[in-house]
């Protein structure tokens, strides 16, 4: 880690942990006026002394938490509720895609969040995210086609994926390394919360009342967090001019990052499901996105003066073992929270309530842990323990899904979703904290973008690739269907490309033997999704070998954002 060397000639190492401890009732700490000047390099002048209250700490964290719940709440409500929207806008490719415009645009536009709040400052850009989800929310909900509302949808990502994230470097502002595990845990409390109430309000909503329910709902809440950080949200921020903050973006790493983002996302939604794989266009977004790819490495670099992703976090052992197993993790969980429902309806013949709340297990058993992890992490300061703990304990729930069939009872399904609940709920926040443990407190929003990045990127992946699994799989088994006798409109609603918008029509069949090879023919779908998690769960547990351990301090330094306008007397040594 660099060392600053100040004009008295005191060097800082470690300059993220600096500053006095909590002092009674108050939040105490010595800031760090941390920023970037005129010529692009990292710079530090000591602060004044901030005295915050414990009273208006804590209120601030209430305003960034409901912040989260609100992004949190939409990215789980609309699980059970798909396919009602697939079916009543008349589009089984949306189903899949209801989820991919969100997850895709989530995945894009997190580290842009976290660069624009380092130039214009925290409070503004949280405000920008959440005004930007309102209205993509009131978009959504107005929605008369499958068109309309994926626009919507991807607005809402780029807007929900912004506010979770930058929940997340707030955090890390404003608390040590010590202190923000136990509040990043209790985040999983948000989660829980959302991802408990969130499936069953979609299915409540979509069968009793509308779908268009599941994004009327973050109006108000949205509304509400909008004030309350409005008048709350105080992290010290230096005024940067609207020009100066124009040429402190680093415009080509943009481009060349939703350049390759975006390709690469859409060729592989696109390919065997809208296009062949070998069609010109699933080719050309394919390979442009990875030349683009090349582009955006040599731009951060060499080229970026304020980079999205500086490459030198991918040098450290620790932060490339963290980074897989964040890839692996994310790839791995949202497989059961997008793709369960789809069991629950189309093999036991729930209704989306009751699949909402089948899936209850999964997200407690995730959220009590992730809660008690953040308390293991304060309380001990160690996290590669509870990284092996959670990796091993993922595999083996994500393989024992793999048993599910036709006739698996709801005693095993619930059983089994808990064994993948206490896995994943161990990898949400110790990744996060094994990267932050290895880089300087005025790094930090850049290193969570990264982490939120690589999560965000492998749930769009997960989703798409276990859509084009479900698809083949559903058209491997039409011969099987067609040796029972089902009718060719039948055979053609349980078509890859429309058996997600017809998860109900096995109920409807008189005929037992019929309905049977159904039910039969969605569980040999569901079980090869699976396998490919598995898999990947798998790859986690391989990757949390590279990470080591690391000191998590009590001290810190709180970040000032913003660009400085003159370069101060300070040097800096490698």
């Amino acid at each position: 880690m660099s060392s600053f060397k100040m004009d008295s000639n005191i060097e800082l190492n470690n300059v993220g942990n600096m500053g006095p401890p909590t002092k009674g009732g108050d939040k105490i700490c010595r800031e760090a006026d941390i920023g970037m000047d005129t010529e692009g390099q990292p710079s530090i002048t000591s602060g004044s002394d901030q005295i915050r209250s414990q009273w208006r700490l804590m209120a601030i964290v209430f305003a960034l938490f409901l912040s989260l719940f609100v992004a949190a709440l939409d990215a789980t409500i609309v699980a059970t509720a798909a396919p009602t929207i697939s079916r009543e806008l008349q589009s089984a490719a949306g189903y899949t895609w209801i989820g991919g415009a969100y997850l895709l645009a989530n995945a894009s536009a997190g580290p842009i969040w976290a660069k624009l709040s380092d130039i214009w400052g925290r409070k503004l850009i949280v405000l920008l995210a959440l005004a930007m989800f309102f209205a993509s929310s009131a978009v959504c909900a107005s929605a008369k086609t499958m068109y309309a509302l994926i626009v919507g949808r991807a607005l809402q990502g780029c807007a929900g994926g912004g506010l979770i994230l930058l929940v997340h470097v707030c955090i890390s502002d404003l608390f040590s390394l010590r202190k923000r595990s136990l509040f990043m845990g209790l985040t999983e409390g948000i989660w829980a919360l959302a991802g408990g109430v969130g499936p069953i309000l979609g299915g409540v909503f979509a069968s009793l009342v509308s779908w268009r329910w599941c994004f009327y709902i973050n109006l108000p809440i949205s509304g509400l967090a909008f004030l309350l950080i409005l008048l709350l949200l105080d992290i010290q921020h230096e005024d940067t001019s609207f020009v100066d903050g124009i040429k402190a973006v680093d415009w080509f790493g943009i481009f060349t990052f939703l350049g390759f983002t975006l390709m690469i996302l859409l060729g592989l939604d696109f390919g065997g499901a809208i296009f062949p794989w070998n069609s010109a266009k699933v080719v050309a977004l394919l390979v442009v996105g990875g030349l683009m790819i090349f582009g955006f490495i040599y731009s951060e670099a060499k080229v970026a003066k304020h980079p999205l992703i500086p490459m030198a976090l991918f040098k450290k052992r620790t932060n490339l073992g963290a980074l897989l197993v964040v890839f692996s993790h994310g790839f791995t969980f949202i497989g059961a929270e997008y793709y369960m429902p789809l069991y629950f309806q189309s093999v036991l013949e729930t209704t989306p309530l009751m699949s909402g709340i089948l899936l209850f297990p999964l997200i407690v058993a995730t959220a009590v842990v992730g809660v008690t992890a953040g308390i293991i992490i304060h309380k001990t300061g160690r996290f590669r323990e509870l990284i092996w703990a959670g990796t091993a304990i993922l595999c083996l729930g994500f393989g024992l899904f793999i048993s599910f069939d036709a006739r698996t009872t709801t005693a095993k399904v619930i059983g089994f979703q808990i064994v993948g609940g206490l896995g994943s709920g161990l990898l949400f926040e110790p990744p996060l904290i094994a990267v932050q443990s290895q880089v300087a407190q005025s790094d930090i929003a850049t290193a969570t973008s990264t982490v939120s990045f690589v999560r965000s990127i492998a749930l769009t992946i997960s989703i798409v690739i276990g859509g084009t699994i479900f698809q083949n799989s559903m058209d491997a088994r039409a011969g099987s269907l067609r040796a029972v006798g089902l009718p060719a409109s039948v055979l053609n609603d349980l078509s890859g490309k429309n058996a997600a918008a017809n998860v109900v029509l096995g109920s409807t069949l008189t005929n037992p033997v019929w309905q049977l090879a159904v039910k039969n023919s969605f569980a040999f779908a569901m079980r090869n999704m699976w396998i490919c998690y598995t898999v990947f769960a798998f790859l986690g547990v391989a990757a949390g070998v590279l990470i080591e351990d690391a000191h998590l301090g009590t001290e810190h330094t709180e970040t000032v954002t913003g660009i400085k306008k003159e370069k101060p007397d300070t040097t800096i040594t490698a």
